[in-house]
């Protein structure tokens, strides 16, 4: 399997962590999410990233138990990029001083001017002919801001409530924003990722189509000549998951479809015509509509329609899972932020 350089993105709780692995992906670099609370030193080992970027976050660095990189992550020798609270959390880990709020929260647009200094992770950026009035429109989101920056920091880029809204230790090759860049209400943003992986050494050589080939290879390497029983509802998650095994094993692969009635009109025959004459899966196309609808009859309380419908459809899928015999492996589609 084709060994991609990896990027690390440490999620501090922000809610939109998931668009800067996008921002990433869109510029064909490889990279996961980890929460901060599961990354450690042995993860850091093991992972071995080539860059890693902290996210933003609703936490103080102040606070007691706020969450917080493992330290050994400065030591690493690769490039950081710290975003919002993840540039707040690495100023407080370094020797930097970041406070509450005070008049200078901001929240929304705000426009960013450099200092004299540039960088190459600036290209792009406060284009010469605009002179002395070069600005660049981002987006804030934040209370606390940095009060003080860690040695060997510079600034090179400021704003009316966020002094050190771009700062940067060329050494050491850290970089940090008050601002998220991966959100469209900061146009350039995405050039900042650019330059970012750009100068952390990454080839842009992972890519979708790529990954459907890796995927395949390795479901047949885990998988061997095991059956696998998938669950499928006929949304996008449970069917890219089934096509990709499918492909990797063939007619090892059968697919449970519970029917529980309350799908809208025609979509069941969509489903079953899409998998089984399409496709060519075996499917097992479980009507069990019936069964649901009158476990339902009477019911107007939302938590309880939840429950019954999750118990019975987990009894449906375990009666004809077991009709199969001999299964191995349980396959199931979700979402990535799952």
């Amino acid at each position: 399997m084709t060994q991609h350089d990896r990027l690390l993105i440490i999620d501090f709780g922000s809610q939109v962590t998931q668009l800067i692995a996008r921002r990433l992906r869109e510029l064909n670099v490889y990279c996961e999410i980890h929460p901060y609370n599961r990354v450690d030193e042995a993860f850091l080992q093991a992972f071995a990233p080539k860059a890693v970027i902290f996210s933003g976050g609703p936490a103080s660095v102040y606070r007691e138990n706020a969450p917080m990189p493992p330290a050994g992550v400065f030591d690493l020798g690769v490039p950081i990029l710290g975003i919002c609270y993840g540039q707040q959390v690495m100023m407080h880990c370094l020797g930097g001083l970041v406070e509450g709020g005070q008049g200078t929260a901001e929240f929304g647009r705000a426009f960013v001017t450099p200092t004299d200094l540039t960088h190459p992770f600036l290209a792009g950026w406060f284009p010469p002919e605009a002179g002395p009035q070069a600005q660049e429109q981002v987006w804030m989101s934040h209370g606390d801001h940095v009060s003080r920056i860690a040695p060997g920091f510079q600034v090179y880029g400021t704003s009316p409530n966020a002094p050190f809204a771009i700062t940067a230790d060329p050494a050491r090759h850290f970089y940090a924003v008050q601002f998220h860049p991966e959100v469209h209400h900061t146009p350039k943003g995405a050039q900042l990722y650019a330059n970012f992986v750009r100068l952390a050494g990454f080839r842009g050589d992972w890519t979708m189509g790529a990954y459907r080939e890796e995927a395949i290879r390795k479901i047949r390497g885990q998988v061997g000549d095991a059956k696998v029983i998938c669950g499928l509802s006929g949304g996008v998650d449970s069917s890219v998951a089934a096509v990709l095994i499918h492909e990797a094993i063939g007619d090892q692969l059968t697919c449970v479809f519970v029917d529980h009635g309350l799908l809208r009109q025609g979509e069941a025959e969509q489903v079953v015509t899409m998998f089984r004459d399409h496709y060519n899966m075996p499917l097992i196309h479980a009507d069990e509509s019936a069964l649901f609808l009158g476990a339902l009859e009477g019911v107007s309380d939302p938590e309880v329609k939840r429950k019954t419908i999750g118990r019975l459809f987990i009894d449906v899928f375990q009666k004809h899972a077991t009709a199969v015999g001999g299964a191995k492996f349980l396959a199931q589609g979700t979402l990535y932020p799952d």
